[in-house]
């Protein structure tokens, strides 16, 4: 008890750090102008009582519902929204990092110390401070899949509807949950032919039945149960099964395809492995082996559990390598994998320490102790890199923050006080612009205009499609949209000028009045 209680206290206070960093910084939001619009969903929720980014016109532009839904409830409660959104991050930072610690010691039970270990690493990891200051679901998604892992592993088919419930709420936090859904489901249903296999090759009917079958359908039951009514109000909303931004994103960088596979396996890849944890692959390796090798010669349920969350991240590396290769903002899409990493990293690590001679004269003879001093400075390494990344974290988060808020929320809070509430404006980063400009909008970016997503990257078609629309006012960073923000009729009045951008070596946020009685 006394380890979980310091679990979460070094993650609360990790947390705390980075706050203050950004505080001392001169800011205090969010480093992501996504943030945002779980922000003004939430609030126009408790609000308007409707599922909708600008009043009045319900949009299916919200790609994490459960965290939305999480923030309202702060919104209801009358709470200060940044203290209760930093603390829905801290819970859910120090259940992650108890979940991974409870997860190690299921899959390593002969390593009494790792389940601490993997605690404190993931409470001290600078992509999950990050996350949890982050304003967005990314840490919520990581600790439900941590739970289903832990469910999956200690009781394949204990509880399968509960688990189900599970993955139907992964499901909302992001919908790449549904891969973490199908690997269960999958493995379940191969060890049920497991079962079957040893009967015939035994000569008589088994009496196990085929309780792995049967869970397959709770676990789908009780997934179903939770997502359909999401689906269908997507369905009602834009006519589709996913929220518009998993169809946006994806056209939007559909350009990062033409990059080879090998290429972008890699750049998406090695995004996890920034920090500390690059010193514990060949831990990762070994276990990865160790776990083969017994697999090999006896392919049992335990082994194949033993081997689904390994396998869930390189599916989810798959997947974004191949539909959506992106590593920006610290590789955010890709941080979930990363406390399954250190567990097996960590685990690995402990594993490979041991193989060690134990006798005092064989470490001599063998030379083991230049092996065993090996370690202790291979374990230093580690902790040191940990301690060095999570202030790096801190500086990287307080820099993205006063980004977000020198940009985005200036320039959402100018045009709250210079324009009219009706003003049309175009705008590409909703976020900040739908929580404090509050006007009608044109989404650049199709999360709550999706009429635009088939020609996202045509500035031709979009220009012309915020002339058709007379919108009055286009926001936008110029070298997003060169040949648009050249047009003649495009105006510029305001510019953001926040120092913090350039020193970054970016450029400043720039608002167009649009002019379209103007001839080209």
């Amino acid at each position: 008890m006394r380890r979980r209680w310091l679990t979460s206290a070094v993650g609360l206070a990790a947390l705390a750090l980075y706050l203050a960093w950004s505080w001392a910084g001169g800011h205090l939001g969010f480093p992501l102008d996504d943030a945002w619009i779980h922000q003004t969903y939430a609030r126009n929720l408790v609000a308007h009582g409707q599922w909708a980014f600008v009043p009045d016109q319900p949009s299916a532009g919200s790609t994490a519902p459960l965290w939305t839904l999480l923030l309202a409830v702060g919104y209801g409660l009358g709470l200060p929204f940044r203290l209760w959104t930093y603390t829905l991050g801290g819970l859910c930072l120090a259940g992650t990092a108890l979940l991974a610690a409870r997860l190690s010691g299921r899959l390593f039970p002969e390593r009494r110390s790792l389940p601490p270990l993997v605690g404190l690493a993931c409470a001290l990891e600078w992509h999950l401070v990050w996350a949890a200051g982050s304003g967005m679901e990314t840490l919520l998604f990581a600790m439900l899949v941590l739970a289903v892992w832990d469910r999956a592993v200690a009781q394949p088919v204990g509880r399968p509807f509960l688990t189900g419930l599970l993955g139907g709420a992964l499901i909302l936090t992001r919908p790449e949950g549904i891969l973490v859904v199908g690997l269960v489901a999958g493995a379940w249903l191969w060890m049920d032919v497991e079962v079957w296999l040893r009967s015939r090759r035994s000569g008589r009917a088994t009496t196990e039945g085929r309780p792995y079958a049967v869970g397959v359908a709770l676990l789908v039951a009780g997934t179903g149960l939770v997502v359909a009514p999401y689906l269908v109000l997507n369905l009602h909303l834009s006519g589709t099964l996913w929220p518009n931004t998993f169809y946006a994103k994806q056209a939007e960088y559909g350009a990062l395809l033409a990059q080879p596979l090998i290429v972008r396996l890699r750049r998406v890849g090695t995004a996890p492995l920034v920090g500390a944890q690059a010193l514990l692959v060949p831990g990762l390796v070994w276990g990865m082996w160790q776990a083969a090798r017994r697999g090999v010669l006896n392919l049992r349920g335990q082994w194949v559990t033993w081997w689904l969350p390994p396998v869930w991240v390189a599916a989810t590396v798959g997947v974004y390598a191949v539909r959506l290769p992106v590593t920006y903002q610290h590789g955010r899409y890709l941080t979930p994998v990363i406390p399954v990493l250190l567990v097996y990293g960590v685990g690995g690590f402990l594993r490979l320490r041991s193989q060690s001679p134990k006798h005092k004269a064989q470490r001599r003879i063998l030379g083991f102790g230049i092996w065993d001093l090996g370690f202790k400075v291979w374990a230093l390494s580690v902790a040191v890199l940990f301690l060095a990344f999570l202030l790096l974290g801190a500086r990287a988060y307080s820099t993205d923050v006063a980004t977000i808020e020198g940009e985005m929320v200036a320039v959402a809070r100018w045009l709250h006080v210079h324009t009219e509430p009706d003003t049309l404006v175009a705008v590409h980063d909703i976020g900040a612009m739908g929580y404090f400009a509050q006007r009608p909008l044109l989404d650049l970016a199709g999360l709550v205009s999706p009429e635009v997503i088939p020609f996202i990257r045509d500035e031709a078609r979009l220009l012309a499609w915020l002339q058709e629309r007379d919108a009055d006012y286009l926001v936008t960073f110029p070298s997003w949209y060169p040949a648009l923000t050249a047009d003649p009729r495009l105006e510029e009045i305001y510019r953001t000028e926040a120092a913090v951008t350039v020193a970054q070596g970016g450029e400043n946020m720039v608002v167009y009045a649009l002019r379209w009685d103007r001839g080209r």
